[in-house]
Order: structure tokens, then sequence, then C-alpha cells
């Protein structure tokens, strides 16, 4: 539909925003639709949900804020048309493991629970004023296009077969080795300003100065060829993704083995690999307020900070100076302290979700993610980060 290249102030005019919600529910069908979901069992793991469950959840969370939610009592006021969909599908009430014993309603009823609340959703956001807020829209919008991307992680995960989607990997690096790029640092306004037309996330909330030193960051994110390289040069565990077949290496891509792709950015790496390489290149990882201040100042020598790989920061993730949770308070405040923070952006992210002072945080073993790392140069006397 071409809405996903679409910056999100431009969804903000007339029906764009309708369809983009519509966008958002058609490629998260997508995701999923090569499969007999009635048939297909997953396994119950951390790193997945239950097929189902997840397509259902996606859509209760978008009745919740778009068409039973009270801003006035900060509530939900209005029941779902779905009977017991809170009990079923409230991720922070329905514990993960739980979620694969749940009597839930058939998969008819759970399609069309998904297409009946699209509906309302799409005629409450028609029957908006011109001066109305539409924030729970598109707080739902990003909440959708963010699952789309862990359903693609799940079939990865579980190497099933992957959907028939446009992009699927990241592209190849430019020719040649990585070089650094210098950034003199200095006072710098990190997140997101008041006022800003885009969706701006309550940890993003708000801008402060804060000073950076001077730094040198790679032009470009480790490729799968350097990986390959540390791997052969030290002891170091190689990703349950690889493997080595008449000594060469290999990669599973969703259901399928192949060679790695030498100029193609590394990928599935957790904070913890990233950390391994570094000390082993005699590198380090990027704070956060480095890597914002990079992508903010960059004039075009840094490839794929937006879009290629999701790229691990050597900073926990914590709130910013005078936090105050948005009403979706299980977004950030839950997760502060031990999760750690990427930036950037995936190939399987859509790009209205993603800019340069969006945050985004996992634990540091998560190796699932469409992560890799881009590195800097060590200062003299620092360590390895």
């Amino acid at each position: 539909t071409g809405l996903a290249s679409e910056p999100m102030e431009r969804l903000y005019e007339g029906g764009e925003l309708a369809g983009a919600l519509r966008d958002a529910r058609s490629r998260t069908l997508a995701m999923y639709s090569h499969l007999d979901l009635a048939r297909e069992e997953f396994p119950c793991i951390a790193l997945v949900n239950p097929p189902l469950w997840e397509l259902a959840h996606i859509a209760w969370f978008q009745e919740v804020w778009c068409s039973r939610y009270d801003e006035k009592t900060q509530r939900r006021e209005h029941p779902s048309i779905l009977p017991r969909a809170d009990a079923l599908l409230d991720s922070s009430a329905v514990p993960h493991d739980t979620r694969w014993h749940l009597d839930l309603p058939s998969p008819a009823a759970l399609r069309g629970y998904m297409a009946n609340s699209l509906d309302r959703t799409v005629a409450a956001l028609a029957q908006l004023p011109p001066e109305g807020d539409d924030y729970f829209f598109r707080l739902a919008l990003l909440h959708e296009d963010m699952h789309g991307e862990a359903l693609l992680m799940s079939l990865q995960t579980l190497s099933l077969p992957p959907p028939s989607i446009d992009t699927l990997a990241p592209r190849p690096a430019k020719a040649g080795k990585a070089r650094d790029v210098q950034f003199a640092g200095g006072d710098f306004r990190l997140g997101s300003e008041p006022g800003e037309s885009r969706f701006v996330f309550d940890n993003e909330k708000w801008a402060h100065r804060i000073h950076v030193a001077p730094f040198a960051m790679a032009s470009r994110t480790v490729t799968q060829g350097e990986y390959a390289a540390f791997l052969d040069a030290s002891n170091y565990a190689y990703p349950a993704h690889w493997r080595r077949r008449n000594g060469s290496w290999q990669v599973r891509h969703f259901d399928k083995w192949q060679p790695i792709a030498r100029a193609t950015p590394m990928v599935h790496v957790s904070l913890h690999d990233a950390r391994a390489y570094c000390e082993w290149a005699q590198r380090r990882l990027p704070t956060e307020a480095e890597w914002e201040f990079a992508a903010v100042h960059d004039t075009g020598a840094l490839e794929q900070m937006i879009g290629g790989v999701w790229e691990w920061t050597c900073s926990p993730f914590a709130p910013y100076p005078g936090f105050a949770v948005d009403p979706y308070q299980e977004y950030s405040q839950p997760w502060f302290g031990n999760h750690y923070v990427m930036r950037g952006g995936s190939f399987a992210t859509r790009p209205r979700l993603v800019h340069p002072r969006f945050r985004n945080f996992y634990l540091p073993e998560r190796s699932d993610v469409f992560a890799g790392l881009r590195t800097c140069a060590v200062e003299a006397g620092s360590a390895v980060s």
C-alpha cells in the first residue's frame, strides 16, 4: 500500500491513519497466513506466544484503547465484543505459560473478532472531531507494528517457513572495510521534544541536555563475515542458528540452511555476544547517547542507521529525568533496570515506527531479536563494553 513508508506526521491527515490501521492488520494476518493455525503447535518457550493467542491479543489491545477506554475515568468502561476477552487476552494479567492452556474461542471466532474490532476502531476514528485526540489510535497502530515484527521473530526462532512479504533480511553493506567516523561531541539534547508531530512513547520524554565526549563510530554494523572471523579465532560459542559444514559456516534463515552472507550485517546477536565480539576486536559498544548523537548529526557517512538491524548499546534501559508513565503503563516502566537499549530498527520494522530517538529494549541474553552491533573505537584508558 505504501503506507508503511509514510512518516508518522503524514498519517494524521484525513483517512491516512485509518488506512494505516488496515495496512497493519493486513500485514499481521499475512505473517501467519501460510500456516494452518488450527493444527500448528508452537512449543511453550519464553521467546514465542501461541499464534492464535497473539493475533487475538493484538486485536484486544486495539479494542481496549480505541473503543473501551475512558480518558476521564482512566478505566475500561465499555465491554469487549468478545466474551471473556480480558480474562483471556490481557498480556499483563495472563502469565506467559498459561496462554497455552486457555479455553480460547475457535479460530474462526477469533478471526471474526479481529475483523469486527478493527471495523469498530475505524468507525470510532471517523467520529473524531477535527480537533480530536487520535493518540490511542496511533498507539494501537504502532503496537501492532511491533507485534508484526515479533511474529516474524517467532517464525525464525521455530525454524518455520517465512511469509510472502517484501523484506526478510538486511541489505548487504557497501564494499570495503568499515571506517571510523569521528564525532566532536558536545552538549546535546537526548530524547524527544514536547510538541513533536510524530507519536512519542513515554520513555522518550522528554529531551534533556547532556554532554557527549568526542567519539568515533564504525560506518556500518559488524558483518557476518567479520563475526565468522571472531568465531574462528576464539572459543566463543557460535549462534544457535549457525553451524559448520565441510569447514564453512552456514546460517539458518527461517527453515533453510545456507552459506553465510559475508557482507550482510550480523543478526541475532545477544548483548553478551556483542560484548564478546567487542572484547576480541578491541572495540566497544556505543552508549545510547552516542548512538542518538551520531544518528542526529550524521551527514551520510553512516550506513543503515535506521532499518538495517537493531543495534545494541551498552546503556541500561532507564527513565529520563522527570519520567511520568503514560496511560499504557506496562509499556516502559516494568522493564527499567534489567533491560538494555537497542536503537535503529531492523529490516522487519515498519518505517513509520522508528526514528533516531526511538528506544527499543530487551534483556541482554535475548538473541532472537533481529539485532546486530555497531562498534566504537576504544579511547585511551577506557574499557571495552
